[in-house]
């Protein structure tokens, strides 16, 4: 019996890697896929934990030869899932999920049409601004262009089968978990709430 894919998608600073460090502790049998990036590690990140941090012609090298499930570019910075290893472990039955952006999404569900797509909301501009600032790892001008990032992959939300919106994060903890328990890819959004949140951005609707 195949293994689930899980794809979980969100505006940096959402809470998406705090939700993902308690999924996985809940779930022994769920395979995070490591992803290959060309940015520099921020403190405390681990080579083969957090991302592969590979050099720009390397990572280019691995496009030309297919090894990328997918990959995209974000904020002047290459990512990429590698194919093996998803294909593997889904193939042994195992369940994996993907940590990765909007422009990635769209290329495994084009691949894997089953897999089930998950985006983190934050709950207002505002507080995804106050977020980005609190964390203190970025100068303003990045931070002003992550917001700018943020405004358009929130409209993009419909594309996926579950939305989370992380504000209370033990209850974001407790529907992801209910998600990856159910195996299933039905569509549960949040309407009013989420305009609510698109109209804080601006009103981008």
């Amino acid at each position: 019996m195949s293994g689930n894919l899980y794809i979980v998608s969100a505006p940096s600073g959402s809470g998406k890697t705090t939700l993902l460090q308690h999924l996985l502790k809940s779930f022994k049998d769920l395979k995070f896929s490591v992803s290959h990036t060309t940015r520099q590690p921020r403190q405390g990140e681990r080579n083969g934990v957090d991302y592969f941090f590979t050099e720009r012609n390397e990572f280019l090298r691995m496009v030309d030869r297919g090894d990328f499930l997918e990959w995209a570019e974000f904020n002047s910075q290459l990512y990429g899932t590698t194919r093996a290893f998803v294909e593997e472990q889904i193939e042994a039955g195992h369940h994996v999920i993907l940590d990765i952006d909007v422009q990635g999404t769209r290329q495994v569900k084009a691949r894997i049409n089953d897999a089930t797509a998950i985006f983190i909301m934050p709950p207002s501009y505002e507080e995804l601004k106050r977020r980005l600032q609190a964390r203190m790892l970025e100068a303003d001008d990045v931070i002003r262009r992550r917001l700018e990032i943020a405004k358009g992959e929130i409209l993009v939300y419909r594309e996926y089968d579950y939305i989370i919106i992380n504000d209370i994060l033990d209850d974001s903890i407790r529907l992801l978990e209910s998600i990856v328990r159910s195996g299933s890819a039905t569509q549960r959004h949040q309407q009013s709430r989420i305009e609510e949140i698109i109209a804080s951005f601006g009103g981008l609707a």
